[in-house]
């Protein structure tokens, strides 16, 4: 069995070696182990992933015997995570279709390594998608007369379906604090451009006019002030006066897709930690 462990406390000496020699005592073989300190912050982070001992019986006991003699020791901030369930990701769209079908192919060819209980929308143009892949598909319409009843359904469906994360894949609406509040950095969104450019409907007519010579997209998890939670993943491409308003479009569609992906796959690997509204990431 693998498991994950994430770590955050005040940088001091002796956390490493008295991690490592913890594991190892209580029938831990350590594959992996990662380490950073923010200078600026004077705070230490590590991943560290473990295979035990085919003997090993009891989780429970052991994250027991974490918290009593490292965890407030050091005090630290830390969660344990196993492989042995997928984790249950719902998508959230619109009207765009580019990263739903990214984000299913790669679900479907196991790529990622979840279980999509649904998808849902404000929209039911997207429906034929579900409908391809053999996924449920909700269509909860949403504007402001119907707020409060639509985000009571949605908050259902997640807690029915047992959801661990949820992934934005162009879903034109502002999530409720309520929801961010039940998945604090448990909802990915993907942003059109470097955050926060060219905010708006239409960011790549924005960019076109303004002769800008690269654009980019911007992966990261959702709170309450929009589009400024923090970042997991980014990318850029080039683009010159040569190219058309329908060339920046389809230029960041394909960035989207691929920094959306890149930003799910690196949650689902329990490779970000959020800290002071950034990101630690590891490799």
């Amino acid at each position: 069995m693998k498991t994950t462990i994430l770590v955050h406390c005040p940088d001091q000496s002796g956390i490493i070696s008295t991690v490592t020699g913890f594991i190892h005592k209580n029938q831990g073989n350590i594959v992996y182990l990662d380490q950073h300190v923010d200078k600026n912050a004077d705070v230490f982070f590590m991943r560290t992933v473990i295979e035990f001992d085919t003997h090993f019986l009891d989780l429970e006991k052991f994250k027991t015997l974490f918290q009593e003699e490292l965890a407030s020791k050091y005090k630290m901030k830390w969660s344990l995570h196993t492989d042995e369930k997928l984790p249950n990701m719902a998508i959230f769209v619109s009207k765009y279709n580019h990263c739903l079908y990214d984000l299913l192919s790669r679900y479907r060819s196991g790529e990622l390594a979840v279980e999509i209980p649904f998808i849902l929308s404000n929209h039911n143009d997207l429906r034929y998608i579900a409908d391809q892949f053999e996924i449920p598909f909700y269509h909860i319409p949403f504007n402001k007369e119907i707020r409060v009843q639509a985000e009571l359904q949605q908050l259902e469906l997640l807690q029915k379906y047992n959801i661990d994360f949820i992934v934005l894949a162009r879903y034109m609406q502002i999530v409720s604090e309520k929801l961010i509040s039940k998945f604090p950095n448990k909802i990915i969104n993907i942003h059109h451009s470097f955050l926060p450019a060219f905010a708006g409907a239409k960011p790549y007519h924005a960019a076109f006019k303004r002769g800008v010579k690269i654009i980019g997209a911007t992966s990261h998890y959702v709170t309450e002030e929009l589009d400024a939670g923090p970042i997991i993943e980014q990318d850029v491409t080039t683009v010159t006066h040569s190219h058309s308003i329908e060339d920046f479009i389809t230029k960041g569609r394909d960035l989207e897709k691929i920094v959306l992906s890149r930003g799910v796959k690196l949650h689902i690997a329990r490779k970000t930690m959020v800290y002071n509204n950034k990101t630690v990431i590891f490799s």
